[in-house]
C-alpha cells in the first residue's frame, strides 16, 4: 500500500545550509575546497608540489559514497551486504583479480549492517558529501605520491589532513581570514555560491504564512552563515525562520544521547553562555535536538509536533534526524540532478556560464567512470555467469532514512503544500521516495538483486 508525505502535515520545518537551501556552483567549490588542503600540506607539511596541480580528467575521481582505508590507502566502494564492489589504492584502481584476492566475497573488515555504523573513525572514513569530496581525491594522491616515494604502510598522513581541516575551517578562521577557503568565498561569493531562486524564496514565505515553524540547523559557524544566507536569500532573511541554530556539530546534535551538548548564546558571533534549556526562539550555536524538541513542543502547543528536516548529508542529516530524533527527513540528492539521460539538468545559471570556466572538469554530481553508479554496482559472477547487479550501501540507506528525496528544493517549490508525495516507506520500496523520477539505473528494478 503507497504511504504518503505532505509538508502540509508537518508542524516544523527545518532546513540544513550547505549544499541543501545553499546550493554552490561545485565545479569552482571543489577546486577551492581541494587547494585550501593541497597548499596547507605543500606549504606547512612539505608533502609534493605535484599536489597542486589537478587535471579536468582527475576529478573523474570523485564519487560519493566510497569509503578511505587510512591503514592501507585504499578507497572502497561497498554493496548493501558489506561486500567490496570496487576499490583503489590511491587512485589506481583495483583489478578484478587483486580486488577478490584482497576481499573476496565477504563483508568489508569495519563493515557493521547495524544501523549504527559511524562513518567516522580512526580507521576509515566516509565521503558523503560535497565539502568532503574533494578531499577524497587528495588523499588519494597523497597515497600515489607516498607509495612512489617511499612505499608507505601503514599511512600516517591523515593527522596532516586533519591539521588542514582545523587551518582553513576553525571557529575562528572567518573572522581572522585564515587559511584560503574563507577569504575566497567573502571575495567572490558570485562564483562559489547560487542565489535562491525567486521560486524557493516564495516557497519558504509560503511556509511561514501556513503557520509552520522555519528552522535553519547548521555546522557552519554563525559569521559564515550569515555570509551565505545574506547572498543567497537576501539580508531580510532572518525574518523568515523561527530558530537558527549554527555550529549545530551535528551528528552530535542529534545523537549524543543523554549527556547533550548545551545550546549557547551568541553576541557579535561568539559564543557566550551555556543555557540550561531552550526557552524561546531565536539565534543559538551548539545544543541538541531534545532541548530543541521541548522548545518546538512549547511553540506549537501539540505533545508530539511532527517535524520534517531538509539535509545533503546521509552522515550528518538524515541518518542522525531519522534514526535519533524520528522526524520525516528529505535527501537532497544532486545526483538526481547528474543522472538524466546523459543530458543533465543544468547545474548552474545561464548568466554563469562561461565566465569561470577553464577546461572542462566532471561535475561532482555526475556519473564517475572508474567507480560508476552511485546506486547500483555489478558483481562479477562466477566463471560463466552473468554478473548481477546489486545496490550499493549508499544507496541502501537512502530508502532506509529518506522520507523522500530529491534533486533540490527547488524541485518540489511550486508544488502545493499539501501535494502528496510517495514515502521510500511504501511496500519497502527502494525506489518510491525520489521525486520527481527515480534515477535511471534503478528504473529498471526487476534487473537487481538484494543479497
Amino acid at each position: 500500500m503507497a504511504q504518503h508525505f505532505s509538508l502540509a502535515a508537518c508542524d516544523v520545518v527545518g532546513f540544513d545550509l550547505d549544499h541543501t537551501l545553499c546550493r554552490y556552483n561545485l565545479p569552482e567549490s571543489a577546486r577551492l575546497i581541494y587547494n585550501s588542503f593541497a597548499q596547507f600540506l605543500v606549504k606547512e607539511k612539505g608533502y609534493d608540489k605535484e599536489l597542486l596541480t589537478v587535471t579536468p580528467e582527475d576529478w573523474d575521481f570523485c564519487c560519493k559514497g566510497l569509503a578511505l582505508d587510512l591503514e592501507d590507502g585504499n578507497f572502497i566502494k561497498l554493496a548493501d551486504n558489506g561486500t567490496v564492489l570496487r576499490a583503489s589504492h590511491g587512485t589506481k584502481m583495483l583489478a578484478p583479480e587483486v580486488l577478490a584476492e584482497e576481499y573476496g566475497r565477504k563483508e568489508w573488515k569495519h563493515f557493521m549492517p547495524a544501523s549504527g555504523m559511524a562513518c567516522r573513525s580512526g580507521k576509515y572514513y566516509f565521503y558523503d558529501n560535497y565539502f568532503d569530496l574533494p578531499g577524497a581525491l587528495l588523499c588519494a594522491r597523497v597515497v600515489d605520491s607516498l607509495t612512489k616515494n617511499n612505499g608507505q604502510k601503514p599511512f600516517d598522513f591523515w593527522k596532516d589532513i586533519v591539521a588542514g581541516i582545523q587551518h582553513n575551517y576553525k571557529t575562528s578562521a572567518f573572522k581572522e581570514n585564515c587559511g584560503i577557503y574563507f577569504p575566497e568565498i567573502k571575495r567572490d561569493p558570485g562564483r562559489y555560491l547560487h542565489t535562491c531562486p525567486e521560486s524557493v524564496k516564495k516557497w519558504l514565505r509560503q511556509l511561514k504564512n501556513a503557520g509552520k515553524i522555519l528552522m535553519l540547523i547548521t555546522s557552519s559557524h554563525s559569521d559564515y552563515c550569515r555570509l551565505l544566507c545574506d547572498y543567497i536569500l537576501g539580508n531580510d532573511f532572518e525574518y523568515l525562520f523561527d530558530i537558527v541554530i549554527t555550529n549545530a556539530l551535528k551528528p552530535g546534535f542529534f545523537s549524543h544521547l543523554p549527556s547533550q551538548r548545551p545550546f549557547r548564546t551568541l553576541e557579535n558571533d561568539e559564543e557566550q553562555e551555556a543555557l540550561p534549556s531552550l526557552d524561546k526562539p531565536g539565534w543559538y550555536s551548539q545544543g541538541n535536538a531534545v532541548h530543541l524538541y521541548e522548545l518546538l513542543k512549547k511553540m506549537t502547543g501539540k505533545p508530539e509536533p511532527k517535524v520534517v528536516y531538509f539535509g545533503d548529508s546521509m552522515h550528518s542529516d538524515i541518518f542522525p534526524a531519522c534514526h535519533y530524533s524520528n522526524w520525516e527527513t528529505v535527501l537532497i540528492l544532486e545526483e538526481l540532478r547528474g543522472d538524466r539521460d546523459g543530458k543533465p539538468e543544468d547545474s548552474e545559471p545561464l548568466e554563469k556560464k562561461g565566465k569561470y570556466e577553464g577546461p572542462k572538469a566532471k561535475p561532482l554530481n555526475r556519473l564517475s567512470k572508474k567507480w560508476g553508479s552511485f546506486f547500483i554496482d555489478s558483481v562479477s559472477g562466477l566463471e560463466n555467469t552473468e554478473d548481477s547487479l546489486v545496490y550499493t550501501w549508499s544507496c541502501k540507506r537512502i530508502s532506509a532514512y529518506s522520507t523522500i528525496a530529491i534533486p533540490s528544493i527547488e524541485a518540489i517549490a511550486e508544488l502545493p503544500l499539501d501535494y502528496k508525495f510517495t514515502s521510500f516507506s511504501s511496500n519497502n520500496s527502494k525506489t518510491a521516495g525520489y521525486y520527481p523520477n527515480p534515477p535511471l539505473v534503478l528504473s529498471n528494478d526487476g534487473k537487481l538483486t538484494t543479497k
